[in-house]
């Protein structure tokens, strides 16, 4: 893989035809470092976000030693390339196959569910020769929480609601070696406050269901920065999850978990795509909705931008992008602050796109290509450089 100082150099150099997805390893090691060393808990990598080998085998070396895989796929990839890492098969729906290739073949024995039908997949895909139900299961039990303080919900699909969950524990903690809940407050939740309220439904279902409980995993959420969206240091998300963990009912020895996934790897790649054509205020460029920039087109997700030409002298202007294929739908409204003498032939550095972007390119209409260069400068926003200012008052003390 080559490596370049940062993306004019790479422009300088190739004057690249299809996209580039630059990786900026040191962003992602100084990430896990992070987490690895302040969240009061236990830390797993939510693979999804970005399935990379390369990057899986970065967190690992600096202290990333548990993942959140929620396919066999993903079982198979952390497995090739960590083969001492705990893998977590986290997605609470899961076939038998994949349940049973997962236990036996690959070591995992976590798994999540929300349904007394999946706890008996679960329970039937990992019996013994003799029939006799697993006696080593690691399982959790998901609730469904609010996700109003998230820009992206995770509600509505997976969790167990609060009346059924203390049944459900119940009926779990009979096959279960070490018994925990899980919950996941939405992508990228722009408050503390989210936490503490599924907190409290974690608390009420515990309660209920008189049953020891040996983990609480927070699920992810934990966010990153993008125009517009300036979240509070995730030191004060840290301090208020660990604040109501201690207030649970649960084993003196019960550990915290997280899974942070776009806090982990978002700040680790960005995109330089190239100018195709100038319409009025829409720019044509060589990436788009089915491409990296999925987020952008679909759920109007603002990225920062930045104009890779040193001869631009106009103020910036508001454009749209569209992608190179021959679809409509390739389309992102942005609004993309640029140049306002940018035209085709020019190129542009999309930043912010290690989680979900890079990982969500397809090759619908033969527009898949996108060669990976290392570059070592800083990413376009930082949660982990000491960049941003702690405020002097923010809201989260009030929540303390």
């Amino acid at each position: 893989m080559q490596h370049f100082p940062d993306a004019w150099s790479v422009v300088r150099a190739l004057r690249p035809d299809e996209p580039i997805i630059l990786n900026r390893p040191h962003a992602a090691a100084r990430a896990a470092r992070f987490f690895v060393e302040k969240f009061p808990g236990k830390s797993l990598y939510a693979v999804k976000a970005n399935p990379s080998p390369d990057l899986v085998q970065i967190l690992w070396d600096n202290g990333i030693t548990h993942y959140d895989v929620a396919s066999i796929a993903e079982v198979r990839m952390v497995r090739q390339a960590l083969p001492d890492a705990t893998l977590c098969f986290m997605h609470p729906v899961k076939s038998p196959g994949a349940i049973r290739e997962a236990y036996f073949q690959h070591g995992v024995k976590t798994f999540s569910l929300d349904s007394v039908e999946e706890l008996e997949k679960i329970v039937d895909a990992t019996r013994g020769e003799d029939g006799e139900p697993a006696a080593d299961l690691r399982l959790c039990v998901r609730l469904r929480v609010s996700s109003e303080h998230a820009a992206l919900s995770l509600a509505s699909k997976f969790g167990c609601d609060l009346t059924e969950a203390p049944a459900l524990l119940q009926e779990t903690r009979q096959y279960a070696d070490w018994l925990g809940v899980c919950f996941h407050v939405g992508s990228q939740a722009m408050s503390p406050f989210a936490y503490v309220q599924a907190l409290d439904r974690t608390r009420a279902a515990i309660a209920e269901a008189s049953v020891v409980i040996d983990m609480v995993d927070v699920g992810g959420g934990f966010p990153s920065v993008y125009p517009g969206m300036e979240p509070p240091p995730l030191e004060d998300y840290f301090t208020i999850i660990h604040q109501h963990f201690y207030a649970l009912p649960i084993a003196y020895n019960a550990e915290l978990w997280c899974e942070p996934g776009r806090a982990l790897c978002a700040e680790y790649s960005s995109l330089v795509v190239k100018v195709e054509k100038r319409r009025g205020e829409e720019l044509y460029i060589n990436d788009g909705a089915y491409g990296a920039l999925f987020d952008a087109a679909h759920v109007d997700w603002k990225f920062p931008v930045r104009a890779l030409e040193e001869d631009l002298i106009k103020p910036a202007t508001d454009f749209a992008f569209y992608g190179p294929t021959c679809d409509d739908a390739d389309f992102m409204p942005g609004p993309f602050s640029l140049p306002e003498d940018i035209q085709a032939g020019d190129y542009i550095e999309i930043g912010m796109l290690g989680a979900y972007g890079a990982a969500m390119k397809t090759d619908f209409n033969g527009f898949g290509a996108a060669e990976r260069i290392i570059v070592t400068d800083e990413p376009m926003a930082s949660l982990y450089d000491g960049s941003r200012a702690r405020p002097a008052a923010d809201n989260v003390v009030s929540l303390r």
